[in-house]
């Protein structure tokens, strides 16, 4: 747009070659050869191609993805173009219009239980973990005075969230009960309650904790399980009002490393995701209220080569219309590419990943080192979005 404008085309004219500038490569799994036979055709009328698989003209193959090699504009005339067609196809306009809908307007704000959060910059979760075992901290804020002094800390030094998470999902960690969780997260929160101004955001995936919280002044459900663990956490988070962060993983932490295996990383993440997302909305929270994340980290089923792949292939998962959290920091896969054994080494491991994070479309991110990271994000998001205040 700016080099459009700084040439002085018209603004008509620019509204009209913005769709013809950008290609949007879009993957179809699973159809029908004669359905990607009607889709490639399609395309190749609008001036876009399609990739399937060898044997689809033929119709010897049973299943082909296709992968559609079109810009907004084609994709939007091929929409039209699939209505009437078969196979399955006028579901597949729909889905491809739904999209280009997020694609062209992501989201730019969170609604809370209390308040809403612009996303216009890059916003800052502070992690506070009351925990005896944590993979980083783990001990260091298990007292009430600990804990609060810490989340006021962070809160000082710029977290525009606090994030309190009572139950280690380190690989390996064993589950604790909704009880001892209460007993560890409900003092905190109670001590925090009228010192904090940032919004509180809880770490679990059990509805009665969640319930509780929130009761207590918490406006976020942070899940690392997107509501696989425990569907009635959607209910809760819906009758609350409250923001939902929707994780991926693979498994409880006790069992989650033993299938890192993916035919399609991206494509079971962004699967996973969707599911989530469907399951909220069931329950009665608004798109509003959701934001994803890819769960990047060894743990949540993932190894060093999945978590690096996840952080180049971010943007892939803008299609979901949900903000994007990435949650990086001290994380072992850092650790294994550094050589560094101790959390606490990985500041700019952790750096690196935040501004390569922000570059490709996060918009919150999870650190245990607020002031650094805050710098980190704010400065990358300057150089990719420079005409934002």
């Amino acid at each position: 747009r700016r080099e459009l404008e700084r040439i002085g085309v018209d603004p008509s004219g620019i509204v009209r070659m913005l769709p013809k500038l950008e290609l949007l490569p879009i993957l179809v799994p699973h159809l029908r050869p004669a359905a990607a036979n009607i889709l490639k055709q399609e395309l190749l009328s609008l001036g876009g191609d399609a990739a399937v698989a060898r044997g689809s003209v033929a119709c010897s193959v049973e299943k082909t993805d296709a992968l559609l090699i079109a810009t907004r504009k084609h994709l939007s005339a091929l929409c039209a173009k699939l209505v009437q067609q078969p196979f399955g196809l006028a579901d597949l306009a729909d889905q491809l219009r739904e999209l280009l809908a997020h694609l062209a307007a992501p989201a730019a704000s969170w609604r809370l239980a209390r308040r809403t959060l612009e996303l216009k910059k890059p916003l800052i979760m502070g992690i506070l973990n009351v925990t005896p075992d944590s993979f980083s901290d783990g001990g260091r804020y298990v007292t009430v005075e600990a804990a609060v002094n810490h989340a006021l800390q962070m809160e000082d030094q710029g977290a525009d969230i606090i994030d309190i998470g009572a139950e280690s999902t380190r690989p390996g960690a064993p589950l604790i009960s909704a009880e001892e969780e209460l007993q560890r997260i409900l003092p905190v929160l109670e001590a925090l309650d009228g010192r904090l101004s940032a919004p509180i955001s809880i770490d679990t995936w059990k509805a009665p904790v969640a319930e509780a919280a929130l009761h207590a002044g918490a406006e976020i459900i942070n899940d690392i399980s997107g509501l696989t663990f425990d569907p009635s956490l959607a209910n809760v988070a819906a009758r609350h009002h409250a923001g939902l962060v929707l994780m991926h993983t693979r498994g409880k932490p006790e069992s989650m490393q033993q299938d890192t295996c993916y035919q399609d990383l991206m494509g079971e993440i962004a699967d996973f995701l969707q599911k989530s997302i469907q399951s909220a909305l069931a329950a009665g929270l608004s798109r509003e209220q959701l934001v994803v994340d890819p769960g990047i980290g060894i743990g949540f089923g993932k190894d060093v080569t999945d978590n690096l792949e996840i952080l180049r292939r971010l943007p892939e998962l803008a299609g979901l219309g949900c903000p994007l959290l990435v949650g990086t920091s001290r994380k072992r896969f850092i650790g294994a590419i550094l050589s560094q054994e101790r959390p606490e080494d990985r500041l700019f491991g952790t750096a690196a990943t935040v501004a390569l994070a922000v570059s490709q479309g996060a918009r919150i991110l999870r650190v245990h080192d607020v002031h650094a990271m805050r710098d980190v994000a704010l400065m990358a998001h300057s150089i990719v979005s420079p005409s934002t205040d």
